[in-house]
């Protein structure tokens, strides 16, 4: 491998789309509490900085108190449901694992459920952590949060890359003291993420992979 011998991956928009139930739990969500529902696109942009940022992106602050327990009471049901690894996540997690680098998932998705998702689409195994919402008291972008999951699997930031797809994941790598290689099957463009400083912008995971391993 090049110098990183650890790499974190974001979940959604990174290794897996599951944005389709994701837009359904905020529709229900919505229409429980008598306000529009969201499209699809709204749901796409207001999410990867936490539950309550992406309800009061696309509600308000007023109503994120009552959303978020209809929410969550409601994506227990559909957790499962139409998810599904991304072109290349799979062979770039087994590549890099069969080359003995740490890997794990930061994310800022509910922690219980990135671990249920990861078991069952079968790469739990290739994993050295997991890291969400709700397993401490910090999200991205917080310092504290990499400083965290680095601390659990022994691993340093000298030699660790952050693999993400929005500014969240390129500001939480740099306050962490890392570099963050974005990929664009996710949440932004290519110029929205190159202007948020990513280190390294790719199409997707099999273009990010080649750069990686090569």
């Amino acid at each position: 491998m090049p110098r990183f011998t650890t790499v974190l991956f974001d979940l959604d928009g990174t290794l897996i789309d599951h944005f389709a139930a994701i837009h359904r739990c905020h529709a229900h969500t919505m229409a429980t509490l008598g306000l529009p529902p969201p499209t699809l696109a709204q749901v796409r942009a207001a999410v990867g900085g936490g539950l309550e940022a992406a309800i009061e992106r696309i509600a308000g602050p007023e109503h994120v108190a009552a959303a978020v327990p209809i929410y969550r009471a409601y994506w227990e049901t559909i957790v499962l449901d139409d998810v599904a690894l991304l072109p290349g996540a799979r062979e770039l997690l087994t590549m890099l694992h069969a080359r003995g680098a740490k890997l794990a998932v930061f994310t800022n998705k509910l922690g219980s459920s990135s671990r249920l998702i990861c078991e069952h689409l079968g790469i739990a195994s290739l994993l050295d952590g997991n890291f969400g919402a709700k397993d401490t008291e910090w999200i991205k972008p917080a310092a504290e949060f990499a400083a965290h999951a680095l601390a659990e699997i022994g691993a340093a930031p000298a030699t660790t890359v952050l693999i993400g797809d929005s500014p969240y994941d390129v500001q939480a790598a740099h306050n962490g003291g890392f570099p963050c290689w974005v990929v664009t099957t996710g949440t932004h463009s290519a110029e929205e993420l190159r202007a948020a400083g990513a280190d390294a912008v790719f199409a997707n995971l099999t273009a990010l992979g080649a750069a990686l391993t090569s």
